[in-house]
């Protein structure tokens, strides 16, 4: 038999939050080496449990759960979607406008897939959460990043979007609250990406996965409250504002004029068909998640454990020589900077690879978020306050051997 390669559709397709440091991560821990992880999002093995009302939800309802579901998901939850739509002050968005998938990753790749022939474009910015630029390279389109503003604590740059909007551009992705750098944009900001997409017929493709995940009073506005005479779809899951990533359990919006995207609905539903429908059993914990106690706020309020490892991560990173950082507003997540005449970097992936191998601590490189200067990594601050602490300071001592290095 001949070699057996990949397809030719994979070859731009890149997702290093879990990729080759991962990788050597696993290969280090089947050799009896404790690592700490900075690298993902993933809430459970920190110690951030679900809700015990989704849980209990979940095991009523797990005797009606073993067939399938409608393809677009069961009603309870989608109606629980639609009047969290309502809150959120985004208008005209009926039952048949809601989508529910196996986690918002899922529904990002079925919107992409129906919108993107091959060579469109898509906006993405950059540094971006990486499945987007996955999924848009995968459809057989291409990604265009457009330029987010670290001197301007990382917001996008409207006039680098402009110049970079051409006649196969198909839509424009924002992802707010930001995934990797925690910042959350002002009402300023999405108005003038809504007036780029209106001007030029492009589509928003919005991720608001945390928009629950709010740090110093800062308000969330939903984008599709400000967009309603453009095409909006809007993504959010329970993965992290309940910390249920693996009940995989997402959803998408339709809103703005549908009257006129009737082709791209009936591409929507027919990928939603093909699909059969999501997990049954999380689709369960959305109207329960959606209706009760908001814990999240008790996690992000002034002494919440979010807020307090937020403040401690900043506090130990920023005041290692050489190293900046953006304060993150929301989300999990933080985007520092080296300075690059003080840590000379000519490949970020090496960088962070030695990074693992020296301090057992695994990040992710700015790359890996589609960010080119070989200058920045993302730091998830999950773990409890002593653990990160502990890999922090271990960061520090690598980063003083370094300087020393090349000084």
């Amino acid at each position: 038999m001949k070699p057996l390669k990949k397809s030719a559709k994979l070859a731009n397709v890149l997702y290093d939050v879990r990729g080759p440091i991962v990788d050597a991560a696993r290969q280090m821990e089947d050799e009896g080496q404790k690592i700490i992880k900075l690298n993902i999002g993933n809430m459970a093995p920190f110690g951030f449990d679900p809700p015990e009302e989704i849980q209990q939800d979940m095991i009523r309802n797990l005797p009606d759960s073993a067939g399938y579901s409608d393809s677009k998901g069961i009603f309870a939850a989608r109606k629980a979607v639609m009047h969290y739509t309502q809150q959120l002050g985004i208008e005209g968005v009926t039952l048949e406008d809601i989508y529910l998938g196996n986690g918002a990753s899922e529904l990002i790749g079925m919107a992409v897939n129906a919108l993107i022939n091959d060579g469109d474009e898509l906006l993405v910015p950059m540094p971006d959460y990486p499945l987007w630029t996955a999924v848009t390279s995968l459809s057989g389109g291409t990604p265009v990043h457009y330029r987010c503003d670290e001197d301007s604590g990382w917001l996008p740059d409207l006039d680098d979007m402009r110049a970079k909007i051409t006649p196969r551009t198909r839509g424009i992705v924002v992802i707010n609250p930001n995934n990797p750098t925690g910042v959350l944009y002002p009402d300023v900001v999405l108005k003038g990406i809504v007036a780029l997409a209106r001007e030029h017929g492009l589509v928003l493709l919005v991720d608001e996965v945390y928009d629950k995940v709010l740090y110093d009073g800062v308000k969330f506005t939903a984008m599709g409250s400000l967009s309603t005479d453009v095409l909006t779809l809007t993504f959010n899951s329970l993965s992290k504002a309940y910390r249920s990533c693996g009940y995989r359990a997402g959803w998408m919006v339709v809103s703005g004029p549908k009257a006129d995207a009737g082709d791209y609905v009936e591409g929507l539903n027919m990928l939603a068909n093909l699909k059969l429908g999501s997990n049954v059993p999380g689709q369960w914990a959305i109207q329960t998640a959606l209706g009760g106690y908001q814990s999240i706020n008790d996690l992000v309020k002034e002494g919440g454990r979010l807020r307090r490892q937020r403040d401690l991560a900043y506090e130990l990173i920023t005041a290692i020589p050489g190293v900046s950082c953006v304060k993150p507003q929301a989300a999990l997540y933080m985007f520092p900077r080296l300075d690059p005449k003080v840590y000379p970097i000519e490949d970020d992936r090496q960088f962070f690879m030695q990074v693992l191998r020296e301090t057992r601590v695994m990040l992710v490189q700015g790359s890996g978020f589609n960010y080119p200067d070989n200058q920045h990594f993302r730091i998830v601050f999950l773990p409890h306050e002593e653990d990160l602490r502990e890999a922090i300071n271990r960061i520090a001592r690598f980063l003083e051997r370094y300087r020393t290095r090349f000084a």
